[in-house]
């Protein structure tokens, strides 16, 4: 008798403890997993039944939760969406979230550590939950001039201020409206997002910071520049061969020069004028002077290579490595594996526009919770010494000198100085190409720093694009 009540005990205790144990799987070990299930309605219903924090531009939403009229709450809700549909994102019920919306998720949500008071707070006194709102650095004047520039072409256009690292204004072409992907209902989202995915102008890309990424052409030959004074084989003064074909080693082929400026009118050329007219032999032969080791080590300096969020997470440029001297000689004039985000070329001038010093991108000005206490505020941040302020002035200079004598005078700006280099990737047979303009003015005080890239223009189209929309946006700045 004893023991089958001993048996009948053990019985009892082993499945006590197997339902404890369960429940605390379930309760602590697998709850993140479970929450995070796409098929948990609970917490779909907790998501949409709470009152997400705004996005704002100066004051004004751009993204809002509004009461909805079904069993969800509440529904997102987004303005102007083709000025800033690449920066929010989008909130869906079907597909998740992207842009600001997916990288300050928490903080929207109101699920954030920095919350966790404010969420005691609303249980004690029976209220809603509500999320933090995010104000923007985007200046809205510079962010509707920049769409505005971008209107009807493939592209994208990044400012910011070179002293702070604040972003005034970052545009993605073509948009698209995120309404139709934060809508509650299913079968509609899920033809517009198709139909969104299936476009071949990729509206879903921010261009800005990720996408199929670009070929940043002659804005390249700035880290080329860098790389040579830095070396100590180079000068203000030395002069180059500038042949109009270069022949590129181990192979049958030769590099042209750049046939659009007045390349063809030395025989040699100093770094100035050679960037003046943005000739591509004598930054060629620089490189394969210099080596692979050293225009990557610039190039790894300027931010190339390197993890960033802004916080949108932006993709990682690539300068190739393992190259033979033919197709360095093509990466030294941004071509070949070289990949570029706008982003990363407005920090590239931001950089030689702040004595060789980079300061972290950021777009984020405030974060306040429901209750308004702060949960963030900008605050300028140094990402890395670039460069020496002896090189970065050299070369600083030499860009006033593309914009007031050579090829990048369209950016010239009454009663300012001006710092710009163009670009011309070609990216296929069809004759068109990638046409490129960084910069930043004032040159000897920088208040914005500019890339600029539109696809698919032909060199005339490229020409009269880009250096004069960056004067307009210098001028936007410059006249508050």
């Amino acid at each position: 008798m004893n023991q089958a009540i001993r048996r009948t005990w053990l019985a009892v205790a082993g499945v006590f403890i197997l339902l404890v144990g369960s429940l605390t799987y379930v309760q602590f070990i697998h709850a993140g997993a479970l929450e995070d299930n796409p098929w948990n309605s609970r917490q779909l219903y907790d998501q949409y039944g709470s009152a997400r924090g705004s996005i704002l531009v100066n004051g004004s939403e751009i993204a809002q939760s509004v009461p909805s009229d079904d069993s969800f709450g509440y529904k997102r809700e987004y303005s102007q969406t083709d000025e800033y549909a690449a920066l929010t994102g989008y909130f869906s019920m079907v597909y998740g979230s992207t842009g600001l919306e997916s990288a300050l998720g928490e903080e929207l949500s109101g699920k954030s550590d920095s919350q966790f008071y404010d969420r005691i707070a609303q249980i004690f006194s029976n209220k809603e939950t509500h999320g933090a709102s995010v104000e923007l650095t985007i200046d809205p004047k510079l962010q509707k001039k920049a769409t505005e520039l971008m209107s009807g072409h493939k592209g994208s256009i990044v400012a910011m201020n070179p002293k702070t690292g604040e972003i005034k204004a970052m545009v993605s072409a073509p948009s698209y409206d995120p309404n139709q992907l934060s809508s509650h209902d299913s079968k509609s989202v899920i033809q517009s997002y198709s139909e969104l995915n299936q476009d071949q102008d990729k509206p879903l890309y921010n261009r800005a910071v990720s996408g199929d990424l670009y070929s940043p052409g002659s804005t390249f030959k700035i880290m080329d520049a860098v790389a040579a004074l830095e070396s100590g084989k180079y000068n203000k003064d030395s002069e180059l061969d500038n042949p109009q074909n270069l022949p590129l080693p181990g192979t049958d082929t030769t590099l042209p020069n750049y046939v659009n400026g007045q390349c063809a009118s030395r025989s040699k050329a100093d770094i100035q004028w050679a960037l003046e007219q943005s000739c591509n032999t004598p930054f060629a032969q620089i490189a394969m002077d210099l080596g692979e080791d050293k225009i990557a080590k610039t190039a790894k300096n300027f931010g190339y290579g390197q993890d960033l969020s802004v916080p949108l997470k932006v993709t990682p440029s690539n300068f190739p490595s393992g190259m033979s001297k033919s197709e360095l000689a093509l990466s030294s004039i941004g071509q070949y594996d070289v990949k570029s985000t706008p982003m990363q070329v407005a920090m590239m001038s931001s950089a030689i526009a702040n004595d060789g010093v980079q300061m972290k991108p950021n777009m984020v000005k405030t974060v306040r919770s429901n209750s308004l206490s702060t949960l963030y505020d900008f605050s300028a941040e140094k990402l890395r010494e670039s460069t020496s302020p002896d090189v970065a002035h050299q070369v600083r200079d030499w860009m006033v000198n593309d914009v007031d004598n050579g090829i990048a005078s369209g950016a010239q700006v009454d009663g300012t100085k001006v710092a710009g280099k163009t670009g011309t990737a070609e990216t296929g047979t069809d004759g068109n190409n990638q046409a490129w303009f960084t910069g930043f003015a004032p040159a000897d005080d920088p208040e914005l720093a500019v890339a600029i890239v539109y696809e698919d223009v032909d060199a005339v189209t490229g020409a009269q694009l880009t250096s004069p929309g960056a004067k307009q946006l210098f001028e936007a700045v410059l006249n508050q």
